[in-house]
């Protein structure tokens, strides 16, 4: 993989950030978040995702929301406080950060995502209400099954 993103596209005419306290260890949040085949089973927007091999720079997996397939490329890890995927998709040039702060038995997860191509510059506004939505449900979901699981 030749020069990887190092943080989302700050100059990308979509930006979107979330963030949301859960309670559950850093490592819970994690496991939920980079076990790429459990995905549906937590995220309902999410009908399928494979990931072949571990979650590392370089690794490709696939994934199908609201009827589009997604193919994304990890482009960091940092155990387990960060990772960063992304790809062109659709007319979409998208890199999606999360980062993973522990804080008193809890964890504040923070999710940016950067958009930029045709779709992107033609309906900003629109197309980054829709990703913010979207983040704001993989945020609720990801905190319900992580508040849920065994401690």
């Amino acid at each position: 993989m030749k020069n990887p993103p190092a943080d989302i596209d700050r100059a990308a005419p979509v930006l979107v950030r979330r963030e949301l306290p859960i309670r559950a260890r850093a490592a819970a949040v994690w496991e939920l978040l980079t076990y790429v085949p459990d995905w549906p089973s937590w995220q309902p927007d999410i009908s399928e995702a494979r990931a072949l091999t571990p979650l590392t720079p370089g690794a490709v997996f696939h994934w199908r929301t609201a009827g589009l397939d997604i193919t994304s490329t990890v482009y960091a890890v940092d155990p387990p406080r960060l990772i960063r995927w992304g790809g062109p998709s659709h007319g979409i040039t998208a890199v999606h950060q999360w980062t993973l702060t522990p804080s008193q038995g809890a964890t504040l997860v923070t999710t940016e995502q950067s958009w930029d191509g045709s779709p992107a510059r033609d309906d900003p506004a629109r197309v980054g209400q829709a990703l913010d939505q979207s983040l704001l449900q993989w945020l609720l979901h990801l905190k319900s099954a992580a508040e849920r699981a065994p401690r």
